[in-house]
């Protein structure tokens, strides 16, 4: 089922969402909804948050085939690469904008699986780019944390103008 995205600047997105305790089908059904709702954007990632389910639930999937969603329950960064990378970032709960972000190349992540065991998975390019996108939004941060204050400013006030 496709969700809708709670809007720029709902305090939800500037809340950090809860541990997720276990694994239950309910948190399965949640990640086939923001799989849904990804892909309908479309998208390379979604944190649970975003569609205001205020648990650390994230998907990805960098791939360009599609279908390859990596579901994760409390990931957090274990190690980033030294080298960093610089990707236009945007945000469905802030339309019509967009900005160039740097964040480590590489990560190392370690995160619950669909199945409920912890598991520590690489991630390169696009895809750690998404990671590191996804876990600002489960700390209560979006992308334009990351821009000075006046470049910040004007993306809020383009895409509140964008939205009418």
């Amino acid at each position: 089922m496709i969700r809708p995205f709670i809007p720029y600047p709902d305090k939800r997105l500037r809340t950090a969402a809860d541990p997720v305790e276990t694994v239950t089908d309910e948190v399965r059904a949640v990640w086939t909804d923001m799989i849904d709702t990804m892909e309908a954007m479309p998208g390379v990632g979604l944190a649970a948050p975003q569609i205001g389910v205020m648990l650390r639930l994230a998907v990805v999937d960098a791939s360009d085939a599609r279908g390859q969603a990596i579901r994760m329950a409390n990931p957090e960064v274990l190690h980033a690469s030294a080298q960093m990378r610089e990707h236009e970032e945007a945000s469905p709960n802030l339309p019509g904008v967009y900005a160039k972000i740097e964040r480590p190349r590489a990560v190392t992540v370690r995160f619950l699986n669909e199945k409920g065991e912890l598991k520590e998975q690489d991630f390169v390019g696009l895809w750690a780019t998404s990671v590191q996108h996804q876990i600002d939004h489960l700390n209560g941060r979006m992308y334009i944390v990351h821009l000075s204050r006046t470049k910040r400013e004007m993306l809020i006030k383009k895409s509140k103008k964008a939205r009418g």
